[in-house]
């Protein structure tokens, strides 16, 4: 956006009271960091996991008009845990009235790269998305070490500290900020005593209850039984299948001997079953999805994804551009379905838009194989629009882990414009930082509308268009072919109407020309 068009919080030139603002918060950033303890949850530090987490908005209106009825989310919030009822009970006539208690829970992650204010920005998305899964976060801690403990991942004496946090607080799950090994979770849960799951599973959980049609669905529950697969555990006899004959009491005696496999082998052998079907139902439902692809290729109508860091406000944005009405939640990974939608520039060519999953740092691999098929409609566009929450703490490692994912999938190479939204409520220094690091960029605010009218106008500049330019003389009687010429195969530069019939000035797909020759004039 250029000055000479807007002005607002993403102009260059700033007054003084602004930038002494900015200075101020730069001081007390630095300040705070310096001084801060290991623990995050240490009382000089309090209210950093009180109230709503820091990488979900403030902002108290949560939807603007574009964002339609709304139905969908007021489905999502028709059961809703409700935050300081137990179900303990402190008197035995309270037995009628216990009610469900929010799950209470305790973050632990390592810093091992980086600084520590990278190790608080990680801690507080996962404490986005434990609340998005519907927790209420009592605590977190961090430790300063260079690699995980290959026995409890944060090491026997720390471990031991989030024991005694654990029951300080009254948690019953803790969330480690990292992938566990199947044996590093079982070894954690015999310290802390309560149930110990870790960021990818936590992301699993969100993504089973977001998943809304049946494509998503399985491909979310293939994401959790590989994920499950290597994590099966049991105890004691419930494992066993085989008895040994007729052994005293101890044998189970005739009609005993199991099928010569382990329950655990029987249920692995189950999941594996259930994997196969899974992918097969996933393959079935790729030609529905390729079958359009198609379609759009044959009619060569440009296609626009929107890609873009979970809760960076791609939904809001594609509501904004084409009133879908798609489902707008301040929560991480509110949809996951991909939403296409037409749209038109203002010279009248259509081009598809394509609202994706969001993505974020560490996304399971289990996620990315499994919405591999979804993903392909990114890496079949023609155009990417990078959606960047520009008031998130860390807008840059949004990108970068965006990027990673753009790669994994083959789509890194593809045009791309920047989006950088929420400038309302961004400040002013990172938006002019973003701004001098990404060239081919956009200063947007989906829930306003600053800055809309110039993406649109950068989308029709970068979208493929018709190349083969003709001049045509189209009789009357052939209505058929003027009326093509005005859909999205065709630019029309000049039309005139002569005795003889339509005279056109067009540019063509290639594709087009051959239909159309016939009615050239050439020479």
């Amino acid at each position: 956006m250029t000055n000479s068009q807007h002005s607002g919080p993403h102009d260059n030139d700033m007054d003084e009271a602004q930038i002494q603002a900015a200075i101020e918060r730069i001081l007390a950033s630095d300040h705070s960091v310096a001084d801060k303890s290991k623990h995050f949850g240490a009382p000089e530090h309090e209210g950093i996991f009180s109230g709503r987490a820091q990488a979900l908005s403030n902002l108290t209106r949560e939807h603007s008009s574009f964002d339609g009825e709304q139905e969908d989310l007021a489905e999502r919030r028709a059961l809703r845990r409700v935050a300081g009822l137990s179900t303990e009970l402190e008197d035995v006539t309270e037995v009628e009235y216990r009610q469900l208690r929010l799950e209470r829970v305790v973050l632990a992650g390592i810093w091992n790269e980086g600084t520590a204010q990278d190790a608080e920005n990680s801690l507080r998305e996962l404490a986005a998305l434990a609340e998005t899964a519907g927790s209420e976060v009592l605590d977190g801690i961090v430790q300063r070490r260079a690699k995980p403990d290959p026995g409890t991942f944060l090491g026997s004496g720390k471990a031991m500290e989030l024991r005694e946090i654990v029951s300080a607080t009254g948690a019953d799950t803790v969330i480690i900020d990292s992938e566990l090994s199947p044996s590093q979770r079982r070894a954690l849960e015999d310290v802390v005593k309560v149930k110990v799951i870790d960021r990818t599973a936590l992301i699993l959980d969100i993504f089973a209850q977001h998943a809304k049609s049946h494509e998503g669905r399985a491909q979310v529950e293939l994401a959790q039984l590989e994920y499950l697969l290597p994590r099966l555990r049991g105890w004691g006899d419930s494992m066993s299948r085989q008895a040994g004959g007729r052994v005293g009491a101890a044998g189970g005696g005739i009609g005993s001997r199991g099928p010569g496999e382990t329950k655990i082998e029987l249920d692995r052998r189950r999941i594996r079953d259930r994997m196969a079907k899974l992918r097969k139902e996933i393959k079935g439902m790729l030609p529905a999805r390729e079958a359009k692809r198609a379609n759009r290729k044959r009619n060569e109508v440009p296609s626009v994804a929107i890609v873009g860091y979970t809760n960076a406000g791609k939904s809001s944005l594609l509501n904004r551009l084409t009133h879908a009405g798609v489902l707008v939640e301040n929560a991480l990974f509110a949809t996951l379905d991909p939403t296409v939608r037409q749209a038109e520039t203002g010279d009248g060519l259509n081009y598809t838009l394509t609202d994706t999953v969001g993505f974020v740092k560490s996304l399971p691999t289990q996620l990315v194989e499994a919405f591999r098929s979804t993903l392909e409609e990114i890496a079949d566009a023609d155009l990417i629009l990078h959606v960047v929450d520009a008031a998130h703490p860390d807008p840059e490692g949004q990108i970068q882990a965006v990027r990673t994912v753009l790669n994994d999938i083959d789509a890194r190479n593809i045009p791309e414009i920047i989006v950088l939204n929420k400038a309302d409520v961004a400040d002013p220094f990172v938006v002019e930082r973003l701004r001098q690091r990404e060239p081919n960029h956009v200063i947007v605010s989906a829930r306003t509308g600053d800055g809309i009218e110039e993406l649109l106008q950068k989308i029709s500049a970068a979208i493929p268009r018709p190349n083969v330019q003709l001049e045509l003389m189209i009789p009357y009687d052939r209505g058929d072919v003027v009326n093509k010429l005005h859909g999205a195969e065709a630019e029309i530069l000049a039309i005139e109407h002569t005795e003889n019939g339509t005279r056109m000035m067009v540019k063509v797909r290639e594709g087009m020309a051959a239909e159309v020759e016939q009615f050239s004039i050439h020479g």
